[in-house]
């Protein structure tokens, strides 16, 4: 039986996780998954602080949670590895990078606005963005869309989405529901 973490054992651990994170909210680029890489070349192959199982399911439970998908990976990943101060930690990290360079930017927005140079280079990541969504696009497309039913519900959405003025948020809970019937109907109809 492994023994309890001393307090200072605790804070030592709550730190590390904060250096951890503040350095990749300053310094990644790319998005979420390119976080849980490095967390994952961090805390499972170098620490050994947890297996990639683990971490797996840490991602699964994250994802599903309402908000940003990162900052609840972050702050379930603190919990696991620390107990309350470790996620706070670990959340407060994540997220203080953000915090800072958007107010920076919000700071100085009138001289940016009509720098040439910030215009030049906005342009460009704009144009850079679009082949990043589109790749994870279809990513998520052959993740999501496993059989004829995901499919249908995908182009209903779409053209609720084109054609309806519906909210995406009852898309959602309507795909939700729709998931949940048909899974219901399977499951009934596959134990007879």
């Amino acid at each position: 039986m492994e023994k309890p973490a001393t307090k200072k054992e605790t804070a030592t651990r709550a730190w590390l996780l904060f250096r951890f994170f503040i350095k990749i909210g300053f310094f990644t680029f790319g998005g979420g998954w390119s976080i849980l890489a490095q967390m994952q070349e961090e805390f499972v192959e170098r620490q050994g602080w947890l297996s990639q199982e683990e971490l797996l399911d840490i991602v699964s439970v994250g994802r599903s949670l309402p908000g940003i998908m990162i900052t609840n990976i972050s702050a379930l990943f603190g919990y696991h590895m620390g107990g309350t101060l470790s996620a706070v930690a670990a959340v407060a990290g994540i997220t203080l990078p953000s915090l800072i360079v958007l107010s920076l930017v919000t700071y100085f927005y009138g001289f940016i606005r009509g720098n040439i140079y910030v215009a030049r280079a906005l342009a460009g990541i704009r144009a850079a963005v679009v082949p990043i969504v589109f790749f994870a696009a279809v990513s998520l497309l052959k993740t999501g869309l496993k059989d004829g039913f995901c499919v249908l519900t995908a182009l209903t959405a779409l053209g609720l989405c084109l054609a309806a003025p519906v909210g995406n948020v009852l898309i959602v809970v309507l795909g939700a529901l729709a998931g949940l019937l048909v899974m219901g109907v399977r499951e009934h109809g596959g134990s007879r």
